[in-house]
Order: structure tokens, then sequence, then C-alpha cells
């Protein structure tokens, strides 16, 4: 007989933290063996995976967007980068118990923050499979352990994935109930979960707006945001031209389906009307979609007028919004209104106006001459991420093993007492 909802998941979560305090004593060698095995697993048994995603894309097929088809399939070259991201994690120095900080007091105390396992994470997350074995492999090697909630429309996938990461922690032994993966698609087991703070330490949802939005109202668990990403790039006056260009295609199109592509492009009046129209021909050739403000109709004519709800819209598609703004004080209070704090960018030959932005532009990653698609875990030399944080409390930014600990302080006396 089946449980419910809410018996199923205190159960993985009790069984979650069961294992959490074995994990959190694994000796760094059996976490790398761990993951070098969960790498293995996945090459080995990628047909098996890609059958079972076969099903979710077909079921899926007809009802949802191309850009959320394209976040749920997996093909061969993307199980080889979910296994090539687990090697990566294991090459990684191991943040358990490493010294953060350490100081002598007057009285003889030997004082050091050291590094610990949060303990048990809920993650919830929406289609894409192969965060699942990103998500279980920077758990493992931050020593937590980890119950996993996918969207139902990944759901046959995800449960092929968490059965070979499991097996490869019991083959090196360690406690497969490290990675739980709750196989219910109803709904009612992700409230539960968010129930459970005597349980589960820290909630990390991972989709879009309404979802994280979601989780935050009803969580009596921490949350670590991954919101939405309203992202800009703003093309400064004396930027190099070709530059920008190359920088601009590829934040828009390399994959537009993703939380740190380009959403609205902001371009200084002084070179806009050198720079758009090749642009604007660049981007069309890319398959991409432009709205623009009155300035950029009339550099680039026939294009669609942008409304104020572009300024703030996440397209997660082939759509770009163009504004010409008049300097870069305009450009920051722009990105101030419209941003979400997750990833912004200026292309610039000013080295003044590059520290400007860095200084007064509020978000968890600001670049200067680098496609914003740069901002992820894997291209940060983090592994993978948990997801791109924009919350301000413990974690912001790519959420990799070392974001995935706490700190304790130990404290080495020889006999002191409080007068």
């Amino acid at each position: 007989m089946m449980m419910d909802p809410k018996t199923l998941i205190e159960t993985r979560a009790r069984s979650a933290r069961t294992a959490a305090r074995a994990m959190a004593l694994c000796p760094t060698k059996t976490k790398n063996e761990a993951l070098q095995q969960m790498a293995r697993g996945l090459v080995e048994k990628s047909q098996v995976l890609l059958e079972a995603n076969r099903a979710d894309v077909e079921r899926a097929r007809g009802r949802v967007t191309k850009a959320f088809l394209d976040r749920l399939t997996l093909t061969e070259s993307r199980v080889e980068g979910m296994a090539q991201g687990l090697r990566e994690i294991a090459g990684l120095p191991d943040p358990v118990g490493a010294v953060v900080e350490s100081w002598r007091q007057p009285n003889g105390l030997e004082i050091s923050r050291v590094r610990v396992p949060l303990g048990v994470i809920g993650f919830i997350y929406e289609s894409r499979p192969n965060v699942t074995a990103d998500a279980a492999g920077l758990c493992v090697k931050s020593g937590n352990a980890v119950v996993l909630r996918g969207g139902s429309e990944a759901i046959e996938s995800n449960i092929a994935i968490a059965t070979v990461l499991a097996k490869a922690l019991e083959k090196v032994g360690a406690p497969a109930e490290a990675v739980q993966l709750v196989d219910t698609t109803d709904r009612a087991a992700v409230a539960a979960l968010l129930e459970l703070d005597e349980l589960v330490d820290l909630i990390i949802p991972r989709g879009g707006e309404e979802l994280v939005r979601w989780v935050s109202r009803n969580s009596r668990v921490p949350v670590l945001k991954h919101d939405k990403g309203v992202v800009h790039v703003f093309v400064d006056a004396d930027a190099d031209a070709a530059m920008a260009g190359t920088i601009v295609v590829n934040a828009k199109a390399q994959r537009p389906s993703v939380c740190n592509a380009l959403e609205t492009l902001l371009v200084h009046r002084a070179i806009a009307p050198s720079l758009l129209p090749a642009l604007a021909s660049r981007l069309g050739e890319a398959g991409v979609a432009l709205r623009g403000c009155p300035e950029t109709a009339a550099l680039v004519p026939g294009i669609t007028p942008a409304t104020d709800a572009d300024w703030d819209a996440e397209y997660l598609d082939l759509i770009l919004s163009i504004r010409v703004v008049d300097d870069l004080d305009a450009a920051i209070a722009h990105i101030a209104r419209h941003g979400t704090g997750l990833a912004e960018a200026i292309v610039t030959n000013d080295l003044g106006h590059a520290r400007r932005f860095t200084r007064e532009v509020d978000a968890a990653a600001v670049l200067v001459n680098a496609s914003t698609r740069l901002v992820d875990g894997g291209q940060f030399g983090m592994g993978a991420e948990m997801g791109i944080s924009t919350s301000r409390v413990h974690a912001r930014g790519p959420v990799g093993v070392r974001e995935l600990t706490t700190t304790k302080f130990v404290v080495q006396g020889d006999g002191q007492v409080r007068d």
C-alpha cells in the first residue's frame, strides 16, 4: 500500500537525517570515491537514462514551450556533462573541517571557526533532470544529505538518475539514504517537506518565479532563493563594438532558456547608431526576436515596440528587449529599477566606468567585458551549483560545496573559567 505524501516525506526526511550524521563524518577519500562512482554509473547507464527521459519528453511535448522542452531533454552529451560535473566536484578541496579563521585570546583560549555540513537539504526544482546529479554531488562532497523533489514533468528521468546515484554511495560504503528522491508527483509532498523544520535544515527552490515565491511564503524551514533573472548588458559609449556584439549574442542566444541569459540590452546613446543596426542583424540571424524603445526603433526599422512590461520580463526564450540610455547613470538607474539581482554586465573600455558599475550595481554577480552566461558554478570552477542564490543571507551567487556548509566554533582551553 502506498504511503500518503506527508508520511512518505517524513519517512524520507528521517532517513536523510540519519544519513546526514554519517555523511558529516565521511572521509574525503570516501566522498570522492562516491562521486567518481556516480559519474561512472551515469555513463554506464546512459541508455537507461535516455530511455526514461524520452518518456518524459514525449509526455510533455505539445503541452510546454520549446524552451521548457529544451531544459527537460537529456542527450548523450548532457549525460556526459553530468558525469564530468561530478568528477570536477570530486577534484575540489573538501570544505568540511577547513579552518576559516583562528585566534588566541589573552587568557590563553585557542578559538577557531571550522566549516561543518548544514545537515539535511531539501531541494525543490523544475524540468532540468541534470540538476539532480549536480545537487546530489554537491551535497555528498559537502557532507550533507539531500531530499530531492524534481518537477512532475521529469519524474521518470529523475528516478533513473537518483537510482544510479544512490547505488554509487552504497558501493563505496556510504549511506544510500544520503540521496533521497521524492518519487511522487503529488504537490502535497512539497507542502509536507516545507513543514519539517525539525528534520530539514535548508530548503533551496530552483525554478520559475511562481515556484520560488510559493516556497518562500509557505516554508517553516529557512529558504535560500534561486529567484528569476532579469539580466542586463550595458554597452558603454567607448565599448569595443566587435566585443560587445560577441558578448551580447552569446549572452542571449547561447542558451536562452536559463536564468543567466540576457533579457534586456542597454546601449549608450553615443554608440547606438554605429552598434545597433549591425548587432540587430546578428541577433536576427541567431533567431532572436527584438523589442525596442522608440530610439532603438528609429535605428532598427521593423522592430517590435517595447512596452513597460518588457523591461521586467524574464523571457527565457529567443526574445530580447533593447533600450537606448543617456549614460552610465541612466543604465545603473534602469538596472536598479528592473533588475532582479542575479547577474549584470557592462562592456566598456573606461576603467572608471567599470569600477563604478561593479561598485554601484547590486547583483549576485557583476561582470566587466564578459557574457552573463559565465555566471555558473561550473564556469566559476566550483564543479556545479545548486542554483544561483539571489538571497543576501548565508550565500549569494552560485551555490557550490562551500556554500553548503556553515561554521562552528572550536575552543581549546587548559582550565580557563569565566570570572
